[in-house]
Formats: structure tokens, sequence, C-alpha cells
């Protein structure tokens, strides 16, 4: 499927696109090479408006101490980003970004780390977004969830069952996204699904990157929004750029 035209959000009919991507650290799947490069220009090519990544370095000498959040927003032209921090190393650290063509709002950090595991977080943002007069509230949140089955489903019980996510009205659209780890769906059908968030699309692969046979990476939603398409990226540097492929999503905000 080849990218639409980007149409902002606060366009008519409320239309937007999201982009989750595993970006490995800007380090290639099958070469190894180190190439931010290569990210940016496989993010740009869909033409997001929001972009959900994880595993971003900050400041760390094998990556050439850039702070990757900042390299990667810069080079597509996003003005409004936040990084979360959540593998803190004797120089430098890495974690989850959040990237947005319009303002953030409230970055929070909710913790998901199981004992005796790696520390996680899942980061939350939200947006407001204009049409005719009326304001419209969105709300994102950012994963990468733990390697193992029980780990996985400690972290999203942790998660939905978060003040955060419980104050949340009925009415506001919530976008959750990121690299679940959850390669049989085990995790969809015992505990997304049933706190009422839907699948943007089935199973689609996107791990390894080269020749995906595992789909580590999802997006879902609850709340009024519409599914208008939802595939993973084909292109030459999406094979190449890291050692997942990006998902991609567009939505449709009912007003």
């Amino acid at each position: 499927m080849s990218p639409r035209l980007r149409i902002s959000v606060y366009n008519p009919g409320m239309r937007f696109r999201v982009v989750s991507y595993n970006i490995h650290k800007c380090i290639g799947g099958v070469d190894r090479r180190y190439s931010p490069e290569r990210i940016v220009e496989t993010i740009a090519h869909y033409e997001p408006d929001l972009v959900l990544l994880q595993e971003v370095d900050d400041g760390k000498p094998g990556t050439r101490n850039h702070r990757q959040v900042d390299t990667i927003a810069d080079g597509l032209g996003f003005r409004y980003r936040t990084f979360q921090g959540n593998v803190l190393l004797r120089l430098g650290k890495y974690g989850n970004a959040i990237l947005s063509r319009h303002p953030i709002k409230g970055p929070r950090n909710i913790d998901l780390t199981i004992p005796l595991k790696k520390r996680r977080r899942a980061q939350l943002i939200k947006l407001t977004m204009r049409e005719k007069g009326h304001r419209h509230s969105l709300v994102i949140a950012n994963v990468h969830l733990g390697l193992a089955a029980f780990e996985r489903r400690m972290q999203m019980r942790k998660l939905l069952a978060s003040t955060t996510i419980k104050w949340i009205r009925s009415t506001t659209p919530i976008i959750l996204g990121g690299d679940f780890n959850d390669v049989f769906g085990r995790l969809q059908k015992l505990i997304i699904e049933p706190a009422g968030f839907t699948a943007t699309t089935g199973p689609l692969p996107t791990f390894p990157a080269a020749i995906p046979l595992q789909p580590l990476d999802r997006i879902y939603y609850r709340g009024p929004l519409t599914v208008e398409s939802a595939f993973v990226g084909h292109t030459r540097l999406a094979r190449q750029a890291s050692d997942h492929r990006p998902i991609i999503a567009d939505f449709d905000m009912k007003i």
C-alpha cells in the first residue's frame, strides 16, 4: 500500500496517521550499521502525524552520544517530542520516545517494572485537537513490553489498572501502540481486548525486518475512532534500517 498524503489532525474529518517503530537504536538488523538517517528516511516515507518509538538511545558512546529523539525529530521536521529514559547505563540511557506534529501535553510515565526484570515504563501523552471551534482530546500510550509471557501479562495489567488510564473518560479516544513481544496474540485476547481495545489489523509480521515472521509490533485503539487502514512498512530501507519494521495506522476521529 502506498502512503497517503498526510492530512493534519486539525483538518476536517480529524484524520491522522500513526507510526509505531522499534528502531533498534538506529542499528540495522542485518548489516549492523548505525544510521539515524535511514530511520528518518524510513519514517518520512509514510508522512505520519504521530510517531511512537522504542529502543531509543540517549548519550551512549556506542551510538555516538547522540540524543536520538532529537536527531530523528529534527530530521523529520517534528517540533514536538518527548523522551522516556527507562534503562540507565553507566554512560547514557535508552527507552521510548513520542514525536508529534502538534503540541504534546502532560507526558506521564507509568512504571511497569517487574521485580528482577529490566526496568520498563509506559509513556503517555495527551493531545488537544481543535475542529470548528470544538476541542477534542486524544491520549497516546507507547510501550515496550518484556520478553517473558508472565512479565507481559503483569505489565499490561499494571498499565490498565493505573489511575492514569482509569480516569480517562470513555468518550476520550486512546491509542495504545508499541512493541508488545506478543507473538501469539495471547495478551491481546486475555487482557487488551477485554479492556475495550481493538486491534487496528490482524497480526502482521514485523520481526525480523529482513524477512518478517513474528507480529511483535501492534497498534490498538479505544473510543470514538475509525481505522481507515493499517499495514507494515515495506520499503527497501524498512527492511534494513532496524531489526523491526514499522507498523502504520490511519485513523479518523469522530466529531
